[in-house]
């Protein structure tokens, strides 16, 4: 559900709930069988994904029918949706596991765009002591300010006075996996997950470019991010459209 609507291979999900691979297989083979998750193959790699309709199915009838419709369990809590203006910026935050590159790109980015409209913030699962140096450095080569831009837990967004998000975006598949806080204000999230340009897979060789693809990609989603029609979607067409831009990458 946390990476609705896309698939996510049966060897994360296993990873993420601790569990053998052949007992996740045999639970994802029984949820499919029920309709309540689909198979997908991508090469060699089965995918599974979530049947939103069918769990409606399930849990209307369990919020509706046994609670006999109560409107404080049965009410769906939805976000509501403001145009961002500079009186009343949206606040967005980006999440990866060591909050060093790819969020840290992502908020330096979105406060580039932002024109005062939208406030970013970045933070980690497990982040980093601070972020990485050849990530500062092309931020810096490419004119973005650098300052204020450091590695933190997500601690320091649960603290009681601190800003409630508008937006909360995952940019890496861990950090989608892993149990993450409700957020207060119900934000709406999407993943737009991305591989990491400072994995120990990446040479130092090669490391400038994988840098720069990744700036690229999310340089290209949050532009237009930014210039989604805010006032003209509701919350179910602004979702997807956000969904949308987590597949795009140019």
């Amino acid at each position: 559900m946390r990476r609705y609507p896309h698939g996510v291979p049966a060897g994360e999900i296993s990873g993420a709930l601790g569990l053998k691979a052949n007992t996740a297989s045999s639970y994802l083979s029984a949820l499919t069988q029920v309709g309540l998750i689909s198979q997908t193959r991508n090469g060699t790699t089965l995918r599974y994904s979530a049947n939103v309709t069918t769990l409606r199915g399930l849990f209307g009838t369990l919020l509706e029918d046994c609670s006999q419709n109560r409107p404080d369990i049965c009410l769906p809590s939805t976000p509501q949706i403001f145009s961002p203006s500079v009186e009343r910026p949206l606040n967005v935050l980006f999440l990866c596991t060591g909050n060093s590159a790819r969020s840290i790109l992502a908020e330096a980015l979105l406060a580039s765009f932002s024109g005062g409209k939208f406030q970013a913030y970045s933070a980690g699962t497990t982040p980093a002591e601070a972020p990485h140096p050849d990530v500062l450095a092309l931020l810096k080569a490419k004119s973005h300010s650098v300052d204020g831009l450091t590695s933190k837990t997500l601690d320091v967004f649960r603290a009681q006075n601190t800003p409630k998000m508008d937006f909360v975006f995952t940019v890496c598949d861990q950090a989608a996996n892993e149990e993450c806080p409700s957020w207060p204000g119900h934000p709406m999230n999407a993943h737009w997950g991305l591989s990491d340009p400072v994995s120990n897979s990446c040479t130092p060789k090669d490391l400038p470019k994988a840098i720069e693809q990744t700036y690229d990609v999310l340089k290209s989603r949050i532009q237009k991010f930014v210039d989604l029609p805010f006032g003209s979607l509701d919350p179910q067409s602004l979702q997807h459209h956000l969904d949308d831009l987590g597949q795009q990458n140019v």
